[in-house]
């Protein structure tokens, strides 16, 4: 599998970071952008750069929690927009397709003028964008990393680290939280899962913020950069791969596919595919919750107060923070057959998007659910992680990280006051933050 990808010049990039590379490609091109007119298409990604996208949503709740939308920058699709409507959908697999063959997980379609050549070379098939059987053999590759039994051994690790960095920080001084502890905390845990060489580490924030930018894909010329940085990085775990290759089995996620019947023939691009999955899964999920754990508590002081008062709300505070922030805010799921979907009629091959952003603030589910309760009972229920056969298989790690990064904070009585600039992401797929000015200080 590997062996074209290690066989070609090995060299790789560190900048322009996505963000970077949009934000200078909209200040030339902006005008360029196609129009978004529908009320509720919320494809569009100023309103979560602005967090203005609340009421919107809420508003689809009440009046259609299943729309069509028709005329959008990414094509005409499906609102899903409640929990009872979204956990209809991905109890149905096979009715409604997660597969890269119908369209993948995400909202963007490939430009219409592509050719099928140039399209199949591009493709990134992975795990999470596969139905069943192959879907079912390569999660099964990776779930053991993440057993009740794994994450218990990675424990003492991560505590480690965890303490390590908030040592690390300066108390009455303004810095930046994303960059100083979120994405420290998250890239040194997925160099940990794919024994990725340390010193390289941020690469790892680099390439998933590359691959998980859907507006990228707005503009042409960004597309192009994209596909050839992820190559850069099949490029780089390819020799990770032809190194391990004969190797004794180890803990690795590499290791594992190496070692797995369902994954050790995978294409250079299904490689490239499941890289991404691995990568954004990790990184961007947590590193955002993370960063909307903070964010959150000092924009209700009184749950910040209940969560320094009494350290055993965490492990529900937890679940709350995940439900709040909500990292990823949608998946994609394609109509294999004409269906009702609670009184829509929904056709053969048409997008449904899958909102969890909304779903999280489902008023028929969630009480009072815009704002953050740290003892709210059915935290639990959230669907940050996906429902069914496709619910986030790193949600046990992703929820120890955070639950021990909120007890270190209490061990030392660290209260994180957002006191400078915050820049949340430009996108409507992964929902977080880019900058969060802060600066400490004791309760």
């Amino acid at each position: 599998m590997a062996t074209q990808i290690a066989d070609a010049p090995f060299k790789y990039r560190t900048s322009p970071t996505a963000i970077e590379a949009f934000e200078a490609w909209l200040k030339e091109h902006g005008q360029e952008l196609p129009k978004h007119t529908h009320p509720w298409d919320v494809s569009r990604s100023d309103i979560f750069v602005e967090d203005r996208w609340q009421p919107i949503f809420a508003e689809m709740r009440a009046k259609a929690p299943v729309n069509w939308v028709e005329g959008t920058p990414y094509g005409n699709y499906w609102n899903v927009t409640t929990v009872k409507t979204i956990q209809h959908v991905e109890s149905l697999p096979e009715l409604y397709s997660s597969s890269w063959q119908y369209g993948g997980i995400t909202i963007g379609d490939p430009p219409e003028d592509v050719t099928p050549e140039h399209l199949e070379e591009r493709r990134l098939p992975m795990f999470i964008a596969m139905d069943r059987p192959e879907h079912t053999g390569q999660r099964r590759t990776v779930a053991p990393a993440f057993t009740p039994g794994e994450i218990d051994k990675m424990a003492a690790e991560v505590r480690m680290r965890t303490a390590a960095v908030l040592d690390s920080l300066p108390w009455g001084e303004e810095f930046d939280w994303v960059d100083k502890v979120s994405i420290e905390l998250t890239t040194g845990m997925l160099a940990i899962l794919f024994g990725f060489p340390w010193e390289d580490r941020r690469l790892l924030t680099f390439w998933s913020d590359w691959a998980g930018d859907v507006e990228l894909g707005l503009a042409r010329e960004l597309n192009d950069t994209r596909f050839e940085i992820l190559q850069e990085m099949a490029q780089y775990f390819g020799r990770l791969w032809m190194e391990r290759t004969g190797a004794p089995p180890s803990r690795d996620l590499i290791s594992m596919m190496i070692n797995s019947d369902a994954m050790n023939h995978m294409s250079p691009q299904e490689f490239m595919g499941n890289l991404v999955l691995l990568i954004v899964g990790g990184n961007d999920t947590t590193r955002n919750t993370m960063s909307g754990i903070v964010q959150a508590l000092d924009q209700f002081p009184d749950q910040r107060a209940i969560f320094e008062a009494d350290p055993s709300v965490i492990p529900n505070a937890v679940q709350e923070c995940i439900r709040y922030v909500t990292p990823l805010a949608h998946m994609r799921r394609t109509a294999t057959e004409d269906a009702d979907l609670f009184g829509q009629q929904i056709k053969k091959g048409d997008k449904l998007i899958l909102w969890y952003i909304s779903a999280n603030r489902d008023e028929a589910v969630f009480d009072n659910p815009d704002k953050l309760i740290v003892t709210r009972e059915n935290a639990r229920r959230h669907l940050s992680f996906g429902y069914g056969i496709h619910r986030c298989v790193g949600a046990r790690l992703a929820e120890l990280q955070l639950k021990i990064l909120m007890e270190e904070m209490h061990a030392r009585r660290m209260r994180v006051n957002v006191t400078g600039n915050v820049r949340r992401v430009r996108a409507n797929f992964v929902h977080g933050f880019r900058e969060l000015g802060v600066t400490l200080s004791k309760f």
